[in-house]
């Protein structure tokens, strides 16, 4: 049975003062072969995401359309910007993380931990400190589809931080399967993190995690936000209310800061990841497989894309 194209679901009433029933979901974009980390930049009103099969990363202006942005692009995978606006990229070929300078110039961020080459930096997120929080499971590096086949030097998948002084790298979650995507609480006093092992491993969990922010840097007591039921949390974003709006196997999934789902916005086809956009940060773009959809919300977003 086909999804319903940008049909709203209702699961609990709140979710009817978050959505806008006159706003329809649109296309922007079709063509990709598997469409994540999508990024908004509001000085020039555009989205940059990527399409990691087809190594390239690419652009969207309201009003134009779209365009490739860099090719290749090293199977880059997740975006976000940081505070002064540079594109912070994990690039699953080169198994790092970089940061495109204002010039167009590629600073590499990090590649390794302990000596040994990091897995294949999947989603990013910059705190308010400057610091880069990343993850790093291992699907760049389990076929040469995403990236390229390699063998694994870390112990395991971690989350890490980033000092933006030192440089320094260090692991702040390592209790997870495959962590993924990863997003602050408003106020940065949670980290909510998805696992997808659910996807390889039909035994495991497909869960969201969310961890406790102590003095800033160190996530404590690690527990189940939400468990999955139509495919796995990929990328995940929250609004200012800091409710979770989060991709799934069938759309997109909102729930409140309590775990409870809120409503869906059902897509054709499964979502990997989304962020907010627009002068307002009230517009959600939606990376799902071979498409980027958007569509105006009555929420606004909270922190960086």
């Amino acid at each position: 049975m086909s999804t319903p194209f940008g049909e709203i679901e209702v699961a609990d009433e709140r979710f009817r003062a978050l959505t806008l029933p006159v706003a329809p979901v649109r296309r922007v974009f079709e063509g990709t072969l598997w469409a994540e980390g999508p990024v908004y930049f509001p000085l020039t009103d555009t989205v940059i995401w990527s399409d990691i099969p087809n190594d390239r990363m690419m652009q969207y202006v309201e009003g134009i359309g779209a365009r490739v942005f860099r090719h290749p692009a090293n199977n880059s995978n997740g975006n976000t910007r940081d505070r002064e606006g540079r594109l912070v990229t994990c690039e699953h070929l080169t198994r790092r993380v970089t940061r495109t300078e204002h010039d167009g110039s590629i600073t590499v961020l990090a590649d390794r931990q302990a000596g040994k080459r990091l897995n294949s930096p999947n989603d990013v997120v910059v705190k308010s400190d400057g610091s880069i929080w990343f993850t790093d499971p291992p699907y760049g590096i389990l076929a040469d589809y995403e990236g390229a086949r390699s063998a694994m030097e870390q112990a395991g998948c971690f989350v890490y931080r980033l000092d933006p002084r030192s440089g320094a790298l260090e692991v702040v979650i390592d209790d997870m399967h495959r962590p993924n995507g990863l997003a602050f609480a408003p106020d940065e006093s949670k980290l909510y993190v998805s696992d997808t092992i659910w996807a390889h491993e039909r035994d495991k969990p497909r869960h969201i995690k969310v961890y406790d922010v102590a003095d800033g840097r160190r996530c404590r007591n690690g527990r189940e936000f939400v468990a999955m039921t139509a495919g796995v949390a990929d990328g995940l974003r929250l609004d200012v209310d800091g409710n979770v709006w989060t991709s799934a196997g069938d759309g997109v999934h909102c729930y409140d800061a309590g775990g409870t789902l809120l409503g869906k916005i059902r897509l054709p086809e499964p979502v990997a990841n989304l962020t907010f956009g627009g002068p307002r940060r009230n517009r959600l773009f939606i990376c799902a497989t071979t498409s980027l959809y958007a569509v105006h919300v009555a929420q606004n977003g909270a922190n960086l894309s």
